[in-house]
């Protein structure tokens, strides 16, 4: 019984070493192209940062050229800097909402109560001066969306078998770890068997 409790003590310590050391992720995600009239909809725009102990001043810049635009003027539309967001157009007067995250690696935005004016092409500019002690390099990255805006959701199928895949997979898996629990379970308890009559 002493194996036992021993075994689920190292488990338990196991489980909290990794816990303790598991950091966020970040995964450089593609935005949805497609908005629902009336809803709202997330324009995602992520930038990681490959070494995050290096200290950053980020600004955020949001520029929308609407598709009947022919000049190919773009507008600027939106702005964060030193961590005040800030609305710029009157189009989007009050219906742009930061999304970000505290770390400024997603910097996403979404908007309010899509019209069909807001399909268009956006452009979300992330400028980062990273602050070394000699000198302090500055890289601008830019991210493309096309937004569409259509009066209802399209069914996606890939989507909807995706995500029946996942939930089978997750079923098995579960039913899996629950046999190797059993199993692993029932092989300590012969082994704590064995030490006893062998004592």
């Amino acid at each position: 019984m002493v194996t036992l409790h021993r075994v689920h003590l190292q488990t338990l310590l196991l489980l909290l070493f990794v816990v303790h050391l598991s950091r966020p992720v970040c995964v450089d995600v593609a935005s949805d192209t497609e908005a629902v009239l009336g809803k709202t909809m997330k324009l995602t725009c992520i930038s990681c940062l490959k070494r995050e102990e290096v200290k950053t001043n980020t600004t955020v810049n949001w520029y929308f050229r609407p598709k009947e635009n022919e000049n190919n003027t773009k507008q600027h539309i939106y702005k964060y800097e030193n961590g005040v967001p800030e609305g710029l157009n009157e189009h989007f007067n009050g219906r742009l909402v930061w999304k970000g995250s505290k770390d400024l690696q997603d910097v996403s935005i979404s908007i309010l109560n899509v019209s069909e004016s807001d399909s268009g092409f956006y452009e979300c500019h992330i400028n980062r001066q990273f602050k070394f002690e000699v000198f302090t390099p500055s890289v601008l990255t830019i991210k493309n969306i096309t937004l569409t805006v259509k009066e209802k959701a399209s069914n996606d199928t890939a989507a909807i078998y995706s995500e029946i895949m996942m939930y089978v997979l997750l079923v098995f898996l579960t039913f899996w770890l629950l046999v190797e629990m059993v199993y692993c379970y029932r092989k300590i308890s012969k082994s704590d068997e064995q030490v006893q009559d062998a004592e």
